[in-house]
């Protein structure tokens, strides 16, 4: 990939300021710039590597003030940040626009795949899979009988689907995680326990982004299902059953067990875990390491382990960081 800056300003609707014809190759942080790289500079802490980065074009707020000549080719557009992931994109989308099978793929003869395909070494597509157009499989990579992948849906290398599972549009599952794997139940008795067969699916609807390492439990019966635009972070395990609502973002490590429903536009940060069977309402938020024991309240933000109202969690800790204090006046009052 190799841009001029004049071709940049033309994409980004900016202007040039300096070698319109200035080569770039490769994107870098402005403070590591080098010849042929396009960096940018939108925080004003970062103002003092403009004066002598060795980026060939630097993209820049048209309002930003410099006090000092430049060495390198700027870009001046209405917004710098939004600018570079504009590029960002665009680069990533370059990188990424891989098509063809590989002759070292297994592909049932009954699988469909639609137009501009791509499937890595090593990957397998089962019997009955439907790839629509653009999906993208990277190698080693397994896709189980009677699968549907839709439009434009990527999965990194490693990642496992296990049967009748159906992907949506525009999806995007990194490696490792494992979709369809079964729900952990088992019916316990005298001579130990029992496992029940797990004959649901995963359904994942369109625009969702599963991290590296995830599981999704397919359900006992009926659909474990990810709503339209579900983000999640690496290292999360939702459970069979569950159901997580549209536009909801969940960091790191969180875990969700059996049959708990999640409102849509929630929001949790690492290492949540929350029980079975609760209803967690539209627009949670639920701070770091938090335990969920009980239903939320919609627009509520929990914290604590088992977790409560985040306004009350902090008062009362207020208080529980005194606690010696108080003690050590209760007992001077108690002394005869």
């Amino acid at each position: 990939m190799q841009f001029t800056a004049a071709q940049i300003a033309q994409l980004l609707q900016g202007t040039v300021e300096g070698d319109a014809n200035a080569t770039v190759n490769k994107l870098s942080k402005i403070e590591e710039g080098g010849e042929g790289s396009l960096s940018f500079l939108a925080n004003p802490a970062y103002t003092q590597f403009v004066y002598g980065t060795t980026a060939s074009v630097v993209i820049i707020g048209k309002d930003f003030p410099l006090s000092a000549p430049v060495k390198t080719t700027l870009v001046r557009v209405a917004d710098a940040q939004g600018a570079f992931a504009k590029v960002l994109a665009m680069y990533n989308q370059i990188k990424l626009d891989k098509k063809g099978v590989s002759p070292q793929a297994a592909i049932a003869e009954n699988a469909t795949l639609g137009k501009d395909c791509y499937v890595g070494a090593l990957a397998f597509i089962g019997e009955n899979v439907k790839l629509g157009n653009n999906v993208k499989i990277y190698p080693q990579c397994y896709v189980g009988d009677n699968v549907t992948i839709g439009d434009n849906t990527t999965l990194f290398a490693g990642v496992k689907i296990y049967s009748d599972c159906v992907i949506g549009k525009q999806c995007i599952i990194h490696s490792g995680t494992v979709i369809g794997s079964d729900g952990f139940r088992f019916a316990t008795g005298p001579d130990g326990g029992a496992k029940i067969p797990q004959i649901g699916n995963v359904v994942i609807e369109d625009d969702v982004e599963i991290g590296a390492n995830c599981a999704i439990d397919r359900a006992t019966l009926g659909s474990t299902i990810l709503r339209k635009g579900v983000k999640f972070d690496n290292l999360i395990h939702i459970a069979h059953n569950v159901e997580v609502g549209e536009n909801t973002y969940y960091a790191a490590g969180g875990v969700v067990a059996g049959s708990t429903k999640i409102g849509k536009n929630c929001m949790f940060s690492g290492q949540v875990g929350i029980i079975g069977h609760l209803k967690i309402a539209d627009g949670t938020i639920i701070a770091a390491q938090s335990g969920i024991s009980k239903n939320t309240k919609a627009g509520e933000a929990y914290m604590g382990s088992p977790a409560w109202e985040a306004s009350k969690y902090r008062k009362s800790y207020i208080h529980f960081r005194n606690l010696d204090k108080i003690v050590e006046r209760i007992e001077k009052l108690e002394k005869p």
